[in-house]
């Protein structure tokens, strides 16, 4: 184990061994070595003793890739993390087990398969747009201003400010998913720190009690077997779509008038109470032998992947172009409001796990207030302000 006060001038001069190879170690920094071998070839690495008393050796480079100087700032810097406790060659390995995105991009998809029921427009969402840009690289790779990148190219290319934000949103659950994992690179959430713009695009669409009739009306005449039962239901009780088409009977308690939902929007199950209207329809639903689901394909005994093309029909039928079937859910809650139910039973019956989700339905429970006091105003028949209507 000879020592040598190592420069640039020794490694060109130094002796090749016969045979095997010879390992200086500098006589100025504690561990910095330079390997020579009897094939002529001169390594530099870094010897030293991690936290636990086990030997290690990290690699520098080879010397002629490497100068001498930039191999001593090298030593100089891995020395100093060696000092504070530091292991560096545990690092490096830790670096080479950080996944690529492609990698870790099927736990991911298994994850979201367990949790969510509607999850194919999130994973078309993955292999489309986010994989095709960042499968390939690592995650310790990928950077908050990739994502921005990305983000804009998407803007760009004419996706809606929603669909491209859905980039971010999926990075950003994969991260922290990765994270509670800890799976090494996740160790920081680079689409955490991308800001969000909110597309400014809300709408409340509800169905008119005349509206309702002519929807009614249109699809009594449509072909699909199951389509009016289910838009019924949607409306009476405010399902979202995934949440009835995946119904099963097995959940339905028609005694006590309750329909859980094992796992809804929010990840969470959630209990429907079933009206008396609801309970009429559901009386009528055709039943099949061993098939558990309430409004399934007839031809399958399965869920229905989707209804579109024939709601698509009924809606221009009975003059509704707009409407989709998502607002079925935002008729019921107008529904409850203007029947004079507080903000707290919308939220409760519509399954938002706060209040503030409600809040959007305010204005409607301050229109049944004006219609209010507006008859009560009325009721007195008495003008304050037209002095020829004075009661005697």
């Amino acid at each position: 184990m000879p020592y040598a006060d190592l420069d640039a001038s020794f490694v060109r001069s130094v002796d090749i061994p016969p045979k095997g190879k010879v390992d200086y170690y500098s006589n100025e920094i504690t561990g910095f070595i330079l390997e020579v071998r009897s094939t002529g070839g001169k390594t530099y690495y870094v010897r030293y003793r991690d936290p636990h008393g086990k030997q290690r050796q990290v690699k520098i480079g080879d010397a002629k890739s490497v100068s001498f100087d930039k191999a001593r700032q090298v030593a100089e810097r891995l020395r100093s993390r060696v000092v504070l406790g530091e292991s560096p060659i545990e690092e490096k390995k830790a670096l080479r087990s950080v996944p690529t995105l492609s990698t870790f991009a099927d736990t991911y998809i298994d994850h979201v398969k367990r949790t969510r029921r509607n999850y194919d427009s999130s994973l078309g969402f993955l292999r489309m747009h986010v994989l095709p840009r960042f499968g390939s690289l690592h995650l310790d790779q990928i950077t908050t201003a990739a994502i921005a990148d990305a983000h804009q190219e998407l803007l760009d290319k004419g996706y809606a400010l929603a669909t491209s934000n859905k980039l971010p949103v999926i990075l950003k659950i994969i991260f922290n998913l990765a994270k509670r994992l800890k799976v090494p690179g996740a160790e920081a959430n680079p689409a955490a720190e991308f800001k969000i713009v909110q597309p400014q695009n809300g709408r409340e669409r509800f169905l008119t009690r005349e509206e309702t009739a002519r929807l009614k009306d249109a699809l009594e005449q449509s072909k699909h077997p199951q389509l009016k039962n289910s838009v019924a239901l949607m409306l009476m009780l405010g399902f979202r779509k995934r949440e009835l088409l995946d119904a099963k009977w097995g959940d339905v308690d028609l005694e006590r008038r309750s329909w859980l939902i094992p796992l809804s929007k929010s990840g969470k199950p959630r209990r429907v109470i079933i009206s008396g209207a609801a309970l009429d329809v559901l009386a009528k639903l055709p039943r099949w032998e061993n098939c558990p689901y309430v409004v399934p394909d007839p031809a399958t005994l399965k869920p229905y992947i989707t209804l579109q093309y024939h709601w698509d029909i009924a809606r221009k039928k009975a003059g509704l172009p707009d409407v989709r079937m998502h607002d079925l859910r935002h008729s019921f809650a107008s529904n409850l409001v203007n029947s004079g139910r507080s903000i707290l039973e919308v939220s409760k019956l519509l399954g938002h796990s706060s209040v503030s989700m409600s809040q959007r339905y305010t204005h409607l429970a301050d229109e049944t207030l004006f219609s209010a006091v507006d008859a009560a105003a009325n009721a007195m028949g008495t003008s304050w302000t037209d002095p020829q209507k004075v009661a005697a």
